[in-house]
This record gives structure tokens, C-alpha cells and sequence, in this order.
């Protein structure tokens, strides 16, 4: 499930940038915001994806 969270993270943070870009364009602050919020959102969940993949990493080092 780890490779489709990830997945599903970066189309958040496209999604939120070409909001935020949109929001710029049009001089929509909302838009924009709204954008931000969701590049902000997606970026986070990737590192936490990431964390867990280390974590993983080193349980499995000790395993050995």
C-alpha cells in the first residue's frame, strides 16, 4: 500500500500546485490558499511515507 500512498501524495501536490498557480494567475487569493494548502498537505504526507520507509529499513537491519 506504501507505493500507492505515495502515488496518491504527489497527484495531491501537483493538484495543489496548478491550483496555486491558477490562483496567481486569475488573482484569486482564495484559490491560491486553497492550492498551497493541499501542496503543503501532500508534501507531508510524503515525508511521513518516507519516515516509515526508514523505519522499516532499520527494523529489517536489525532483523538480520
Amino acid at each position: 500500500m506504501g507505493f500507492l500512498d505515495k502515488l496518491k501524495n504527489k497527484a495531491q501536490k501537483t493538484k495543489g500546485r496548478s491550483k496555486e498557480e491558477a490562483g496567481r494567475q486569475t488573482g484569486d487569493p482564495y484559490l491560491e490558499s486553497e492550492g498551497r494548502r493541499e501542496r503543503t498537505a501532500g508534501g507531508a504526507k510524503q515525508v511521513g511515507e518516507q519516515a516509515k520507509d526508514a523505519a522499516k529499513e532499520v527494523r529489517d537491519t536489525f532483523r538480520k
